[in-house]
Parts: structure tokens; sequence; C-alpha cells
């Protein structure tokens, strides 16, 4: 396998690999809660899990043997009838189907994460509109234990969830084949700027979901998957090189979908909507992201004031020939240099996969020697852009 260096480079990815790591078999035998392996992926009947729920001894056999799935088999299990009352499931349908009818209404520009913008209708922060929309169909719909279980097994207590509803009608077309959330969100050569633990670090911070909200036979376009992709360290450098899609277009597995059906993956496992050649359903998935509670700093730190007050001493010290890299040090110090969390109703991912992130504006501030009212004005226009209402 790739040698874990301090650093990865994309001239370490091999396709023979990968292809060494995601021959392995899943084995039924490590399973022993799961109903069947299908296509080498691990199926469970969640009347059956929450069975095994009741004592104390049986939850965390229970959850250790997701993890064992999530971790060292083929890093993505599904979850039969998961939401087996389909009345919560529609009517947080019906709200779905409202936001994106209002949102079509109001106009403005649609990015999408790895597929062409406006291919699909995509609800971001679907999560916090279905509260407010309709509080008692989210408490209804959330109030769902194998979520918890799942979501605690993997990440530990505090975690945060998030949803983000894709639409997928009729003709729409597959995704690229990709991680996600962290690593999966950048470009190589910032990737490569990453440390290799970091690489191994990124998929045990988020856990990604889905919930069907309608039947979803393979013609709608289900989720395609490479069981077993998470385990390839060079991986997230690896997904965009055309020997890879190549490989995943002819080796990747796809599973039909029931209403109330729920899917949880390792973000790393190489994945991608398919596309959707039937003749009428729209294919419509909840898609949770959960993250880790650990993805935060131990304190407050008002960062667009911070980048305020610096801004005149930073013009100060270029002015005086301070190098670059030593003003880039203090930018970093001084801003917010990650584009998430944001709204992305407002911050779209339009021509890249991430917003600008407030240390951008500062770094751009400095090099084009805006003045303060301007970066003031950039600021505050940041600020708007991510703020959910």
């Amino acid at each position: 396998m790739v040698p874990l260096t301090s650093r990865l480079r994309a001239a370490d990815c091999r396709l023979e690999d990968l292809v060494e790591v995601v021959s392995e078999p899943t084995r039924a035998a490590d399973y022993p809660h799961a109903e069947t392996i299908e296509q080498g992926v691990v199926v469970y009947d969640s009347a059956r899990l929450r069975d095994g729920l009741a004592t104390e001894a049986g939850h965390d056999a229970v959850a250790s043997e997701l993890v064992h799935a999530l971790a060292e088999g083929p890093g993505i299990v599904v979850l039969r009838a998961a939401f087996p009352d389909h009345d919560v499931v529609d009517r947080a349908t019906a709200v779905f189907d409202r936001i994106i009818a209002d949102e079509r209404a109001a106009g403005g520009a649609h990015g999408d994460h790895f597929a062409a913008p406006g291919a699909n209708d995509r609800i971001w922060n679907a999560l916090e509109k279905l509260a407010v929309r309709d509080p008692a169909t989210f408490v209804d719909y959330y109030a769902n234990e194998l979520v918890a279980l799942v979501s605690t097994a993997w990440l530990g207590p505090g975690y945060q969830v998030t949803s983000q509803v894709n639409l997928v009608r009729p003709g729409g077309l597959a995704q690229e084949p990709h991680r996600d959330y962290h690593l999966g969100f950048l470009a190589d050569d910032v990737v490569e700027r990453y440390p290799a633990h970091a690489h191994l670090l990124s998929p045990v911070l988020t856990l990604q979901g889905a919930v069907a909200h309608c039947d979803m036979p393979v013609e709608s376009g289900p989720t395609m998957y490479l069981p077993h992709s998470q385990k390839y360290a060079a991986g997230y450098l690896a997904w965009r090189r055309p020997e890879f899609r190549d490989h995943f277009a002819g080796h990747h597995v796809q599973l039909p979908l029931r209403k109330g059906d729920a899917v949880f993956f390792n973000p790393a496992v190489l994945h991608g909507a398919g596309s959707n050649v039937s003749e009428g359903i729209q294919r419509m998935a909840n898609l949770l992201q959960v993250s880790s509670a650990f993805g935060r700093a131990m304190e407050s730190v008002d960062r667009d004031r911070v980048s305020r007050a610096v801004h005149p001493a930073l013009r100060q010290r270029r002015d005086a020939g301070v190098p670059d890299e030593a003003l880039a040090a203090a930018v970093a110090a001084a801003a917010e240099g990650y584009p998430f969390p944001t709204n992305l109703d407002l911050d779209q991912p339009v021509g890249a996969l991430t917003p600008p992130t407030q240390g951008d504006l500062l770094r751009r501030a400095l090099a084009e020697d805006w003045s303060e009212d301007r970066l003031a004005e950039s600021l505050d226009a940041y600020a708007a852009r991510r703020a959910t209402r």
C-alpha cells in the first residue's frame, strides 16, 4: 500500500494499490447481527438491530460491529426500514417539496457538490428549515434511535447533525465518484499540504448517511459505492485521476433502497449518486452529515473583529518589507482559514467545491492594498452570507 510518509503526494497514487485494497471480500462471519451481505455491503434488518439494543452488552456489541463495518469492512452499512413509520417520512417529504418549490420561485444561484449546478434540486441546511417549518415532524423524524446508534458508535457523544436534501429527477446525471468532507472537498494542491496522519484522521470526524424518501430501484440512480476503498491511504488525492474514475465506473456497486431505508458510510469510501434513467421516479434522499464534537476549538474567538483590528498593522509590516511568508502566518492566526460551516444557500460553491474563506479575504485585501473601509464591507458581506436568517 502507499507508505505513510509525512506527506502524501498525487504522484503516490497507483491504481494497483487501490485494486489490492478493494479486492478484500466482506465476510459474513464478521457481522453476526447482519441480515445479509449484498454486493459486498453489510445489510441489517432494523427491527432485529433494535432487539439487539435491549441490553448494554447487546448495544455495545452492535455498536462495535457497525464500527468494524465502517472502518475495517466495506465502509458501508444499509439499515432496512430504519424509518419504519412511512407517515413521518412522507410528512418530511411534503415539507421538503414545499421548500424546493419556494426556493425555485425565489430564483438565485444554485451550486452543488460533485455535480453540475442545476442538475439536481438541493436543499441546503434542510435540518434547520424542517425544524422551523414543521417542528413536530422534525422531532418525530429525528427521534430515531438507529441514527443515534450509528452516529454515537462512529463519533461518540456530542455529535452534530446537518442535512441536505437531494432530489434527482428523471434524466438527472450521476455525480463524479469522490470522497467526502473534509479532505474530499479540497483541491489536490491543498490536500497535499496536509500531513499523512490527517488523511487518516479526516474520515473519523464525519459520518455520511442518507435516508430514502421514496423507493429507489437501480434505474432511479441510488448511490454508487466502491466497497473497502476507504482503506486506500492516498484516496483523497486519487479520486480525480482518470484511471481511478474508470476503475470506479467498471467496479462500483449500487444497492436499490426502499422508502425508509437508511445508508451510512465512511466518508472516505469512493462514492457518487447515480444517474436517474427511470421514466418517472423523483429520487429524493435526505443526506445526513454527522460531525464529531471535536471539530471545534477550545475558545470562542471573534475572528471578524481580529481581522479588522490587524489589517492596518499587516499593511504597515508589508510596506516595511516583512516577507510574505511571515505575513501569511499572521493572517492564519488572525482569520478563519476554513470555509465551513457556512450557509450554502448564500455562500454557494459555484465554480469550486468550497466558497472563499475569511483568510482569503484578508490575504486579498493585503495583496490588493484594500482600504479599511473596503475590507470592512467585504467582511460584512462574508458574515451576512453565513447567517441562516
